[in-house]
């Protein structure tokens, strides 16, 4: 696996810093706080608690591995103020939001209010700091209003979105261009030293992911309970990512923020290669070929709930400006989650980090 990013550089980056992540009890948080724990940050978390007993942060004995783990909500404005300045943190990574598609027609005003209005907030908390700081401000790859024309979007496209889901981040896209315009404009840094960055990455897979509605836990809980995998979009193309490319290129961006604060303080894609596509058929015929066993049946509705069946990314405006680019396609990433499920002899935060080191070239 080529390293786009050494462990040694991001050590020397994040070693001894202070670090803000919203929503690491989530799968996403869950795996990026134990790569900050790895590289020797001092993380203090805020998120609602895990959702179920079993979630990976719990795995993972999550509150372990935070200088700080603060259960909170978004919406309350003043303690998330009151929690990220009174740690001083160097960096802010804003990860927390309902992140469910078919959730977010069975709560669009709960959606909306977690991902556009909570975003805001932790924009207005950032702005009531003082010092420097480098905040990464994470969306999707579903803001985009998207024809299905089969051509990749680039970060100056229109934005849109057809779900609640979609349509929340793309409002919250619109929140971070203003507060980055009108607060933490790159021409002022001298003045607010803001480092302010917007990321989007999407359909990301990985071990560890139990939530509803994803195929990838779909696909095991039909396996521990011997059951046929059902598939309601099959023939839907997805940018398939396992979770540690987009979170080493949020660290790598992070990193390089720092360097370049007034040039980086921009939009940013992160997804594979134009040409890495799979439909959801084709994944789950790889994991259970990977995984030894399981099948398979259509259940496709008419008059299912819409889900974008064609999304692709143009990722290379991150190539040229930070030197990133995908790892692995999404048969390898597919394969790696996989082997992490079928994995029986070692606990989740062992099996997290022998991926995380051979991802960033450090096994032990």
């Amino acid at each position: 696996m080529e390293k786009v990013v050494s462990a040694d550089y991001l050590r020397s980056v994040f070693n001894g810093k202070k670090v803000f992540l919203t929503g690491h009890t989530g799968f996403k948080g869950s795996w990026l706080l134990q790569i900050l724990e790895w590289l020797g940050a001092e993380v203090k978390g805020y998120s609602l608690a895990p959702e179920k007993d079993n979630d990976l942060y719990n795995q993972i004995y999550g509150d372990r591995r935070c200088y700080a783990s603060v259960i909170g909500d978004l919406s309350d404005l003043r303690t998330l103020q009151g929690e990220m300045v009174r740690f001083e943190p160097h960096f802010v990574f804003h990860l927390a939001a309902q992140a469910l598609v078919r959730r977010s027609y069975l709560a669009p005003v709960d959606t909306f209010m977690a991902n556009t209005q909570g975003t805001a907030h932790v924009l207005e908390a950032l702005r009531s700091m003082q010092g420097q700081c480098t905040a990464l401000m994470i969306t999707t790859d579903k803001v985009y209003e998207n024809p299905e024309r089969g051509t990749p979007f680039g970060e100056d496209d229109k934005l849109g979105g057809h779900d609640p889901y979609s349509a929340s981040k793309a409002a919250a896209e619109i929140v971070i261009a203003s507060y980055s315009r009108s607060f933490f404009h790159p021409g002022k840094y001298s003045e607010h030293q803001k480092a302010v960055a917007s990321v989007r990455a999407g359909n990301v897979i990985g071990g560890g992911d139990f939530s509803d509605d994803r195929i990838i836990p779909d696909i095991v809980r039909a396996l521990e309970f011997g059951e046929t995998v059902g598939l309601r979009n099959p023939k839907s193309v997805r940018p398939w990512q396992h979770v540690l490319e987009p979170l080493g290129a949020y660290l790598l961006l992070a990193a390089r923020m720092t360097e370049e604060p007034v040039k980086l303080s921009t939009t940013f894609n992160f997804g594979p290669n134009a040409d890495d596509m799979l439909t959801v058929e084709d994944l789950t015929k790889i994991f259970l070929e990977r995984f030894g066993g399981g099948s398979y049946e259509n259940l496709s509705l008419e008059n299912a709930v819409h889900e974008a069946k064609l999304l692709l990314l143009d990722s290379s405006k991150a190539k040229k400006m930070i030197g990133w680019h995908p790892q692995m396609n999404a048969e390898t990433a597919i394969r790696m989650t996989a082997d992490w499920y079928a994995d029986k002899g070692n606990d989740a935060h062992e099996k997290c980090m022998m991926q995380i080191k051979e991802y960033f070239g450090e096994l032990s």
